[in-house]
């Protein structure tokens, strides 16, 4: 019996031998590697962590040493003096191999990072002996302080967080460079088991967090990581808050992602593939409660007004919306599409919309700017523009929306200069329809985020921003370059755009009710009107502090082209106009204004 106890013994030698002689520290796992890209809204907080992976690696200094602590004291008190494995684990493991049991850890924090990074979770002898020779080798190459932060930015924390920034975050809502002691101890008690220890699962999940969360102090007194003095004023258990940081891209979420993402690409030059890989943080300058409330408005405007189930018109109804500051440029709000896991195309930011006669304030300001001389409007008033402002019957005739009437002003001004003053103004060159004899009339196809940028050029006296969602990356920890807000420049000389302005306020006040009118400050709007042949309904207007613009079409998932919007909420005209003017004004009367400038 000795002798084959000896044999056996001197096997299991030879076996860890040949394995550590061959074992090699490869390349992380897919898994290890993988981190999410993390967007905050402006004010700071957390709006969605999109990737397979909720990780957000940071170095161990932005980890606090309380964190630190916490995790060594429960998990591994002798992380810093062992070889990289524990002997009393290895002998567990040994014999529940000869019993036949499941070959169980009781492993050393570099054991566990080892398995998170370079292997599998598989509990068998032969995954054991690799991760125990890995173990060995880590130890020797790296330093324990490497080994601590790859194993925090590694380990699973519950609530789908891996790593100590995303649990951080879907804990207690913030950085894990900002946690107490009291919040860092309820995160090491989470090590040994999420689904066990997540207080707010149920009232034995609560007990059993707050039993773990007292230990994991204890325990740090009783190695002399903190003092008695201190741990007594740790008293109070930290509730975490309840679930609620977003993986998904559900609701508006994606629209935002989506031009938050072409913001990054568009001024710094980074790849889709190279955001594809992970790792950034993002943060925006959507404004939560703006976004939510432009969604309620929408939604509400939609329920009051469209009844799909009688009325085949009210189907396929399409509303697009974007808010944004003038003066700045910086997009608060946008409402893209019902759901953008389900209705793909990005309505805030689409193309193919035709503008229609709220392109009419372009033209005027170009007649403005260049100078049209005497021409008929078509109606015996005089239209000329050698008085320095808008006459009285072009004004009249933005407030009917009177195509006709631009169309020729547009010839007399020449459609390149009317062209050039609109792209000047924020509109896209890709956007702008061929100069034809129609072009004035509105034939190109802007997005609702470039029409509410360019109309706050006008309200900007001229000053043309452009529109910008991001306001800061980093990778990894480093700042990425290019972010720096977009540069204001003159587009329209400041009279010009204050004349227009003024036009555009008879728009306002015809448009709206005169209560709406009043509990705002000087609007000034654009709008497409009954005489448009385009099936698709605008409604764009500014005060000071929010330009916002609104589009309304049909269309059909993988059809081509629009659909009438005859008898859209049974309106008799090929219009329905009152709806972008529904939710414009429901959206800008609400209580917006003093959030908008902060």
């Amino acid at each position: 019996m000795l002798g084959l106890a000896l044999f056996g013994l001197a096997a299991l030698a030879a076996l860890v031998g040949y394995v550590y002689s061959t074992v090699q520290i490869a390349d992380v796992n897919a898994d290890a590697r993988a981190e999410a890209n993390v967007y905050y809204w402006a004010d700071g907080t957390q709006m969605v962590s999109v990737g397979q992976v909720n990780r957000q690696n940071v170095p161990l200094s932005d980890i606090p040493p309380s964190l630190q602590n916490a995790v060594i004291a429960t998990e591994n008190a002798t992380f810093y003096t062992d070889p990289g494995f524990s002997v009393r684990g290895l002998a567990r493991a040994v014999v529940n191999m000869a019993r036949g049991q499941e070959v169980q850890s009781g492993s050393t924090i570099t054991q566990q990072y080892v398995k998170n990074t370079y292997l599998t979770p598989d509990q068998t002898l032969e995954r054991k002996l690799r991760e125990l020779c890995l173990s060995v080798k880590l130890s020797r190459s790296l330093s324990k302080q490497e080994i601590l932060q790859g194993y925090l930015n590694t380990s699973w924390f519950g609530r789908n967080a891996y790593g100590v920034q995303a649990a951080a975050v879907a804990y207690y809502g913030m950085d894990a460079k900002d946690l107490d002691p009291a919040r860092s101890a309820l995160l090491a008690a989470l090590l040994k088991g999420g689904e066990l220890y997540d207080p707010s699962l149920s009232e034995a999940h609560h007990r059993r967090a707050v039993e773990r969360w007292r230990y994991v102090l204890d325990r740090q007194v009783e190695l002399g990581y903190m003092s008695k003095q201190e741990r007594a004023k740790y008293t109070v258990f930290p509730e975490p808050r309840p679930e609620s940081v977003s993986t998904s891209m559900s609701g508006q979420i994606g629209y935002l992602v989506d031009v938050a993402n072409k913001d990054i690409k568009n001024r710094t030059g980074l790849t889709t593939e190279q955001l594809g890989r992970g790792g950034y943080r993002i943060r925006t300058t959507f404004d939560r409660r703006e976004v939510e409330r432009l969604r309620t408005t929408v939604e509400e405007v939609r329920q009051a007004s469209l009844d799909p189930a009688r009325r085949i018109a009210d189907r396929e109804v399409e509303i697009g919306a974007a808010s944004i500051r003038p003066g700045d440029g910086a997009v608060l709000a946008l409402y893209g599409g019902s759901d953008a896991t389900r209705h793909f195309t990005n309505n805030a930011d689409t193309a193919g919309v035709p503008v229609g006669s709220a392109f009419t304030p372009f033209v005027l300001a170009a007649a403005l700017q260049h100078g049209a001389g005497s021409g008929g409007s078509g109606d015996g008033s005089d239209d000329g523009l050698g008085d320095g402002g808008a006459p009285l019957a072009l004004r009249q005739a933005l407030v009917r929306g009177d195509s006709g009437v631009f169309s020729r002003l547009g010839e007399a001004v020449g459609l390149e200069k009317v062209r050039d003053l609109a792209v000047g103004s924020g509109l896209l060159p890709l956007s702008m329809a061929p100069l034809e004899p129609s072009f004035s009339a509105g034939t190109s196809t802007p997005s609702a985020i470039r029409m509410a940028g360019a109309y706050a050029t006008f309200a900007a006296d001229g000053r043309r921003t452009d529109p910008y969602s991001v306001t800061a990356v980093s990778h990894l920890g480093t700042p990425l370059e290019g972010l720096e807000r977009p540069a204001a420049r003159q587009a329209v000389d400041a009279e010009v755009a204050r004349d227009v302005s003024e036009a555009l306020r008879d728009v306002a006040v015809d448009a709206m009710a005169p209560d709406a009118i009043r509990t705002l400050s000087p609007v000034a709007a654009g709008r497409t009107a009954d005489g448009d042949r385009f099936p698709a309904s605008w409604f764009v207007g500014y005060t000071g502090e929010l330009s916002t613009a609104v589009t309304v079409f049909r269309s059909r998932p993988g059809g081509d082209g629009l659909l009438p919007m005859t008898g859209v909420g049974g309106s008799t005209s090929d219009r329905a106009d009152f709806l972008p003017l529904r939710v414009w004004s429901a959206y800008m009367t609400g209580p917006h204004a003093s959030r908008a400038t902060e």
